[in-house]
């Protein structure tokens, strides 16, 4: 364990450091990553013993929030908690996954077999080490953001003993899962967003098309040397589940051009956008957070495409996809190419371990309050409803006042708390 970092943002007191775990919390003799933890208390209470709140971050391959000052759901957070803000296990400062570690491996089953040990298990393991090493073993509560939602439900299954009220926010995942099902009822929810996308703004659509027209003339090239393909060019689309993702899209196309040629300030907004430079895992293990038991998930969101011609490359108007991650990214997108043959491997694999366990989660007590976001571009609203049925003590909150980010509105936090309070509160730790 590393030592102990202190300092003050205004608003807000930090402390900071590392723990040692082990890679493979199943058979600890294969070695250890270091896990990054943060702690933020109101300055005026850093001496109080306080709850704790522990942040689950959204991705896979999401690092936990690097506050700028108090707002959205920490500044609530604060006035009552301890917030515990891990980076996840390959992301950030905890022994990050890149395309060079990959690169650094002799074959593709050694890459694939170290990318399974960082999904819900693993990092819900990491977290009770944390809550037991550092924090006296006392129970916490837990806010999980989107695939935070997903850790949610595992360390239900796994460690409810840990947990004194959960708080999910776009995020309650099928206790089944299916990356087939997922994507399945993913395509129509985009479609549903470019159709709102180009009913606010009719002027895209040509704009998009000349867009897509040059791009499928060939020979555009990206900052970093990548061609800059079509369906990259769609891949933004993954910006629509969120606020202001239409509006971020509209004035990105609004710089396209310069000199009846792609701008150059466009190409490097694209290449921003769309390197996964910053989280190479959430590409890496997208459709491996949906393994569960025999069966492997197979391309899914690839396999779905070809059900829908109209997002084809030539389709016009041209659609945009979601959070869809694709085999061909892993040879057109330059950090993600040394992933390419550990991830084929992944797709492939015929069995997983079990992510969620349902007759523990049908019997929970831990109060569990979720936000629902009926238009939720990324987590269907009906699984997640199907879900909050099936968990014992859970409320559901629908609402279509927010997309996908929502948890960024403090109200939202605000009203997940009063349900807890108001059938008797978390449990005492």
């Amino acid at each position: 364990m590393s030592g102990t970092v202190s300092y003050t943002v205004p608003g807000m007191r930090i402390s900071e450091q590392s723990v040692e775990v082990p890679l493979d919390w199943s058979d600890p003799a294969r070695g250890t990553i270091e896990v990054f933890v943060r702690e933020i208390v109101d300055p005026a209470r850093a001496g109080e013993d306080l709850p704790c709140l522990v942040y689950l971050q959204g991705g896979p391959g999401g690092k936990g929030p690097r506050p700028v000052d108090r707002g959205g759901w920490l500044g609530v957070a604060l006035e009552d908690y301890r917030v515990v803000l891990l980076d996840q296990r390959g992301t950030g400062r905890s022994s990050r996954v890149d395309g060079r570690r990959m690169a650094a491996f002799a074959s593709a089953q050694e890459g694939a077999d170290y990318l399974a040990c960082f999904r819900a298990d693993a990092i819900v393991a990491d977290h009770e080490h944390v809550r037991k090493t550092l924090y006296g073993g006392r129970r916490w509560s837990t806010l999980g953001q989107s695939y935070g939602g997903f850790l949610t439900m595992s360390y239900l299954s796994r460690a409810p003993q840990a947990l004194s009220a959960c708080y999910v926010t776009g995020g309650l995942p099928a206790l089944e899962p299916s990356a087939a099902e997922v994507y399945r009822r993913t395509y129509p929810r985009a479609a549903a967003k470019n159709a709102l996308l180009y009913r606010r703004y009719p002027h895209l659509v040509e704009q998009v098309a000349r867009v897509a027209d040059r791009l499928a003339a060939g020979g555009v090239l990206l900052p970093d040397g990548d061609v800059l393909t079509v369906r990259r060019f769609q891949s933004l689309g993954v910006d629509l589940g969120m606020k202001p993702g239409h509006e971020r899209l509209h004035w990105l196309l609004e710089d396209a051009w310069s000199g009846g040629d792609l701008s150059a300030s466009f190409l490097y907004q694209v290449l921003a956008r769309t390197s996964f430079s910053g989280n190479p895992l959430y590409a890496a293990l997208q459709e491996s957070i949906y393994g569960h038991g025999p069966g492997p998930t197979g391309w899914a969101a690839q396999a779905e495409h070809a059900r829908h011609p109209h997002f084809a490359e030539d389709a016009r108007p041209l659609l945009f996809t979601g959070e869809m991650i694709y085999p061909w990214m892993f040879e057109e997108i330059a950090e993600l190419r040394p992933f390419r043959a550990a991830v084929e491997l992944l797709a492939a694999r015929e069995s997983w371990p079990p992510l969620y366990d349902a007759p523990r989660l049908a019997a929970n007590e831990v109060p569990v309050a979720a936000a629902v976001y009926h238009d939720d571009l990324y987590v269907d609203a009906q699984l997640q409803l199907d879900t909050a049925a099936r968990v014992g003590n859970a409320q559901a909150w629908v609402t279509n006042e927010y997309e996908h980010d929502g948890v960024g509105d403090q109200r939202v936090f605000t009203r997940l708390r009063e349900l807890v309070r108001q059938t008797g509160g978390g449990i005492a730790g």
